[in-house]
């Protein structure tokens, strides 16, 4: 008995008398409690995934099931869902996530760390511990909407969501802390956020709302540290990796005719003592790749020295799959024509940017010179064929993603070495998902070392040749990714080249995030670029760009006080201010609004140095200011009458006048209550009151 996709139960009788009206059946969690099932289930190849809330399935990624028990691929044992080999360590880390669960009400908890090293994997064997205690567990679809999500504030039982690759799904992460603000806390609500980084995005994260400054302060950040460390106990992990990967392999098609568990007690253990072998991935594709090879060797080998072994393992895996590609395409039609070369281009273009339904792959071939020309029949094939390989996790895409990451971004980084200018068709019709996929999955195959810097290259220069395109994706994706380096080059670049011109390097300012650690350097270079250059037209015109030079400080001033190089920070303030005074004494009704914000910023500015008095002086005109363009239009500027109150209220407790702060700090108070009275969602009662 099915509920959609998920098993819900075995019939086991039909009710005598009853006209095939009355069946009795086994629940599946009867079922699942019996050690006997689950060993048939993995017996046969099942993913070892445990049970799942049926109401929620509609918002649950799921583990494809391709062709049979879903092993088409040997790879698709290295999958973490999976849970082929046994899980072994992290028994602190563990024992911290399950106290953590133990807690009533909502909390959040980061676990960032290199692709590889053991995140999703540790998440996998939590979650089965938890769904085995009576817990919801739920991974959600990588398009789940906000709307969707915040429906997980009914889940009346202890609530564990995995939210895999969270720096690229904080709106999401936003919905969640949503939902739990609407939860009534009387049981666990839990989020586990696993990324490659921590850093800004998860700053970024954190602030986006008021909930999330609320329910995310002090969520804990831990990076995940290699599994095997110590060298000592590798050759055991080794040896129990390649006997667990040799109790799977029979279930793979066209390779249960082999005694792999022989095969797996006799191979040689060759050196592991280099550092990457601590990574639990790398251990396990060499034990997966050792296996392989001793019935159909693929490319030289096993390399000689262990930094080639750990360098290679990833070209020997992909060189088992491409029998499975092959073999694929001879059943799809695929051969002789499109050629071999022109397959594998196909497939790394798959991953590359991806595709939300069969058009928009469709339109994706047609970009690839050898399948343009192809009748679209032949182009749908292809289509078929990738999604026999790796079949789609949510439903209406047109196909998934090879994995372990590390094998696509392998197999993607071959092709794009060999041919950069893939990536420049591929961007020409790309939508924009699409075009911000390629630069995070690009910055990811840039990161293997075996393309010794040659992606970074690329990669910079498609970013500067198409920045118009690409710049609000450059700017996201050096936020999240964890090798931001060619990214924020290009962003360099384009900041430094006197070809660039005035308005494009406005645009590219304007879509820098107001906070960022990694951008810091950029934004500075590139306010102080903005700035140079209006400085020199409003001398030859200032009537025309007099207010961009005084916003061009206003923001230079900003960029550099985010650094901590206050006192060059102040002085730009302190010239916008003054520019601001010039032309608010000859167009107030255009320009008095920019010149309270800018004494807004000056009198913290000046605090920030110890002039605390000078700071109240222009803490006081802010406010004088705001408080007749207030008078004049309270929908608009009744907010920053309000905000400068409270500086103000500030200042004068910085100077001892402390009487005339809370006065200041009250009429604060009355214009937020105001305020928050006609949009309690815009302005929430957060205001300090002394």
């Amino acid at each position: 008995m099915f509920c959609d996709r998920l098993l819900a139960g075995v019939v086991a009788s039909d009710r005598a008398h009853s006209g095939h009206g009355q069946l009795n059946v086994v629940p599946a969690y009867v079922l699942h409690h019996d050690p006997a099932f689950r060993a048939a289930l993995a017996e046969h190849g099942a993913p070892a995934t445990g049970l799942e809330a049926v109401e929620l399935q509609y918002l649950a990624d799921f583990e494809p099931a391709g062709r049979g028990a879903g092993l088409g691929s040997p790879a698709a044992l290295l999958r973490a869902g999976r849970q082929t080999v046994p899980f072994h360590g992290r028994k602190d880390l563990l024992a911290g996530l399950r106290a953590w669960c133990g807690r009533d009400g909502f909390g959040g908890w980061l676990l960032h760390g290199p692709g590889g090293q053991g995140k999703t994997r540790l998440a996998h064997h939590l979650a089965a511990r938890l769904a085995a205690d009576g817990w919801v567990v739920l991974w959600p679809r990588a398009d789940a909407t906000a709307a969707e999500l915040r429906e997980l504030r009914d889940v009346a039982k202890p609530l564990l969501v995995v939210l895999d690759y969270a720096e690229a799904r904080t709106g999401q992460l936003t919905a969640l802390v949503e939902a739990a603000a609407h939860h009534p806390g009387t049981t666990p609500f839990k989020v586990l956020l696993l990324a490659r980084t921590d850093g800004d995005w998860w700053v970024q994260a954190k602030n986006a709302t008021r909930l999330a400054e609320d329910y995310l302060d002090g969520a804990p950040s831990i990076l995940l540290e290699p599994l095997e460390q110590d060298p000592g106990p590798r050759p055991e992990a080794y040896r129990t990796a390649a006997r667990a990967l040799a109790g799977a392999l029979p279930n793979v098609e066209g390779l249960a005719g082999h005694d792999w568990h022989t095969l797996a007690d006799t191979l040689p253990t060759a050196s592991l003592d280099h550092d990457g072998f601590a990574n639990a991935l790398t251990l396990q594709m060499t034990a997966l790749a050792d296996l392989l090879d001793t019935t159909t060797p693929v490319g030289p080998g096993s390399a000689p020295r262990p930094a080639d072994q750990v360098q290679r393992v990833e070209d020997r895996l992909l060189g088992h799959e491409r029998r499975y590609w092959q073999h694929g395409a001879t059943v799809h039609g695929l051969t002789p024509a499109p050629s071999r070369g022109t397959l594998e281009t196909a497939l790394a273009a798959a991953h590359l940017v991806g595709a939300a339904d069969r058009e928009q792959a469709d339109r994706t071939w047609s970009r690839i010179p050898a399948l343009a020309d192809q009748p679209r029949d032949r182009r749908d094939a292809v289509t078929a064929w990738i999604a026999a390989l790796y079949p789609p996790a949510v439903p209406g895409r047109p196909w998934g993603a090879l994995q372990p990451d590390r094998l696509a971004e392998r197999h993607i980084g071959r092709v794009l070495a060999a041919d950069p200018s893939l990536a420049e068709r591929l961007i020409d019709g790309a939508d924009d998902a699409q075009a911000a996929q390629l630069l995070t999955v690009y910055s990811r195959a840039a990161t293997h070392s075996v393309f010794d810097g040659r992606l970074d290259t690329h990669l910079t220069s498609l970013c500067v040749r198409h920045q118009d395109r690409l710049a609000p994706h450059v700017i996201a994706a050096a936020v999240q990714a964890d090798h931001p380096h060619p990214l924020i080059t290009a962003l360099d670049t384009l900041t430094t080249d006197p070809t660039t011109a005035l308005d494009g390097l406005n645009t590219l300012h304007d879509r820098f995030p107001q906070s960022s650690r990694r951008l810091a350097r950029t934004a500075i270079h590139l306010a102080l670029a903005i700035t140079n250059r209006t400085r020199a037209l409003a001398k030859a015109n200032p009537d025309a760009y007099l207010p961009n030079l005084a916003a061009a400080l206003n923001n230079l001033s900003n960029r550099l006080g985010e650094v901590g190089r206050r006192a060059e920070g102040l002085a730009a303030n302190e010239k916008a201010v003054r520019h601001y005074r010039t032309l608010a004494e000859t167009s107030p009704d255009a320009y008095l609004p920019d010149l309270a914000m800018a004494l807004n910023n000056l009198s913290v500015n000046l605090g920030e140095v110890g002039r605390q008095a000078e700071g109240l002086t222009a803490s006081e005109e802010a406010v004088r200011h705001y408080r007749t363009l207030a008078k004049a239009n309270p929908d608009t500027y009744l907010p920053d009458l309000a905000m400068a109150l409270n500086n103000l209220s500030i200042d004068l407790g910085e100077v001892g006048c402390r009487a005339e702060g809370l006065a200041a700090n009250e009429k604060a108070v009355r214009h937020y209550r105001t305020l928050a009275e006609t949009s309690p969602d815009s302005f929430p009662t957060w205001v300090s009151i002394w």
